[in-house]
């Protein structure tokens, strides 16, 4: 058995590896491969999603590949350079294998996503392999240093995923044809000749220029590659389909490659993978179902970190009827919105020195409504944040934070990633819930109640939670003397205390990825801001199609049979 955890690099031949690449990004591969994985699993088939890597600070907790699970090659790199993970059962994967293994009927996990890049600014990203952090690179030193780790640790997750599975739908990056790249790209090129993958090719039609970008495409990837392209699909058209119909005869003469689907512009509804999709951090837009409402809506202002992740946590919100989510520049008016969501960050030192200098920290003390943040967001609302040079690629040893939470930060090379199940006692503008939430924890740093703060109501396993000293030691105590003690809501095996999250009054923060996933708590929290606002609350219908279905739906007008499923279109 490798390091990696593989006793031989190739799957049998009996498996199918289709590869959807394409010819830029963002032109429909992940809902391309979400589609595909959801249609041939309800045919039948075996399924499993690969990505060999991928580069997203939209990340899921998932169990480590059991074969890699206890090899010494996958703790984390060389020791000094590496976080370690305070749960070794779990570890990360980008959130589109995520939702692709969902969509395919299996457990998620590492072998789906082996290889990780999360961008944490300055041209510098962590690596993650097989789920767990193996160091921080430029982009230069990884080329140098760690691709060949990292191609190794793809190729040996593909051949395990191939001896469990019929198909293995795999998902490339970016376009296929970055010509300065071929020799180190892993997630289309490497994959496509590792896995001896038939490749289909999505162009997308909206940006214009679809057939260019399909024949360039041709003309520029390695010969080895162009003979496994077996047909190309565009993706995001609207309009009379037989208006197109002159072109795909004049490609399919001139590359003799068929297009096998045109598809109609539509959006399942599928989480976004990555925050290039989200408003530039300079402007100011609204997303989701109610984007272009106003007067009968709500609005939760979500502050535009320039280095946040997972901003799937905002999506089920955005999903809501009423719900207006307006991403806005750290330097923008608050007093239009009805709460603020402080949202994750992969780099939280390095944002909050941003958001100080943008007067963030002064817009929120003066906002009046309910303020909840997530992970790095919840960091970011305590008192201060202490050896930060072990997070921030601009080094320092302690920053001061907004001083909404009596908590403080303290960062480390440990890092938390685990899916969990707590119990949430709701306050503020959650206080008409109470159960148990689940969702999952990826961060480093460990958050405790200062010293100067107020005994946390419940909480008297804090280790801090005997220090009395009172909360106007706090800088910022007067902006908060109405707000009161600060209470521990959420309960985890017995414990109720700062590494989970607190409150008090209007201020929410957690470590809680995934908390508005949970419908009744995004109910009762939409409930208490229609409430205040004097609003009524708008009813929408139920999806009776998950958009896991609405993906399958979307890809089965495609022909497969070029790729070896003749039986696929039948029912």
């Amino acid at each position: 058995m490798t390091d990696d955890g593989a006793s031989d690099s190739s799957p049998p031949h009996s498996t199918r590896t289709i590869l959807v690449a394409g010819t830029a990004s963002h032109v429909g591969k992940s809902t391309v491969a979400a589609g595909l994985s959801r249609l041939l699993a309800d045919r039948g088939f075996s399924v499993a999603p690969f990505k060999a890597q991928n580069m997203s600070n939209n990340a899921r907790a998932v169990p480590i590949a059991p074969a890699v699970a206890g090899s010494s090659a996958e703790r984390g790199g060389d020791a000094g350079d590496a976080d370690t993970v305070t749960d070794a059962a779990f570890g990360e994967i980008g959130v589109s294998q995520y939702v692709q293994a969902r969509a395919a009927r299996v457990t998620p996990t590492t072998d789906h996503n082996p290889v990780l890049l999360k961008p944490r600014g300055e041209g510098e990203s962590q690596l993650v392999v097989n789920g767990r952090p193996a160091g921080n690179h430029a982009a230069s030193d990884y080329y140098e240093e760690g691709w060949h780790r990292a191609r190794d640790a793809a190729e040996a997750a593909h051949a395990r995923l191939g001896r469990q599975h019929d198909v293995v739908i795999a998902e490339g990056a970016g376009s296929i044809a970055e010509i300065n790249l071929h020799h180190r790209d892993l997630a289309n090129v490497e994959t496509t000749r590792f896995a001896d993958a038939d490749v289909l090719l999505v162009a997308d039609i909206e940006r214009g220029g679809v057939f260019a970008s399909l024949v360039g495409t041709l003309e520029l990837v390695p010969d080895d590659v162009r003979d496994r392209i077996a047909g190309a699909v565009i993706t995001k058209f609207r309009g009379d389909e037989s208006l197109l119909s002159d072109g795909l005869d004049a490609f399919e003469e001139r590359t003799g490659v068929p297009v096998l689907g045109v598809l109609p512009y539509d959006d399942p509804g599928l989480p976004e993978e990555d925050s290039v999709s989200l408003p530039a951090i300079d402007e100011r837009a609204a997303v989701g179902a109610s984007a272009n409402e106003s007067e009968a809506a709500i609005t939760i202002a979500v502050p535009r970190l320039p280095r946040i992740s997972n901003a799937t946590d905002l999506e089920p919100l955005a999903a809501e009827p009423g719900v207006r989510v307006e991403y806005v520049p750290l330097d923008a008016d608050l007093s239009s919105a009805d709460a603020v969501v402080l949202p994750g960050s992969k780099n939280t030192a390095d944002d909050l020195r941003a958001c100080r200098e943008a007067g963030l920290h002064d817009r929120l003390h003066e906002f009046s409504g309910p303020i909840v943040g997530l992970c790095g967001g919840y960091q970011l609302l305590g008192e201060r944040l202490r050896n930060v040079g072990a997070e921030s690629v601009r080094g320092g040893d302690e920053l001061p934070g907004f001083g909404l939470l009596p908590v403080e930060t303290r960062f480390s090379t440990e890092k938390r990633v685990a899916p969990v199940r707590w119990r949430f006692d709701g306050t503020g503008p959650f206080d008409e819930f109470a159960g148990t939430v689940s969702g999952y924890e990826i961060h480093t740093g460990e958050t405790s109640l200062v010293a100067d703060a107020d005994t946390l109501s419940g909480a008297d396993a804090s280790p801090n939670a005997d220090t009395l000293s009172g909360a106007d030691a706090s800088p910022n105590a007067d902006t908060l003397s109405d707000a009161g003690t600060p209470v521990a809501p959420f309960v985890a095996d017995g414990r109720a205390d700062a590494t989970l999250g607190i409150a008090r009054g209007r201020v929410l923060g957690t470590y809680l990825h995934g908390l508005f996933e949970n419908d009744e708590v995004r109910d009762a929290f939409c409930d208490h801001l229609f409430a205040a606002a004097g609003k009524s609350r708008p009813t929408g219908d139920e999806l009776a199609v998950s958009p896991y279905d609405r993906a399958a739906a979307l890809v089965s007008r495609l022909d497969l049979e070029p790729l070896g499923f003749e039986a696929v279109g039948d029912d």
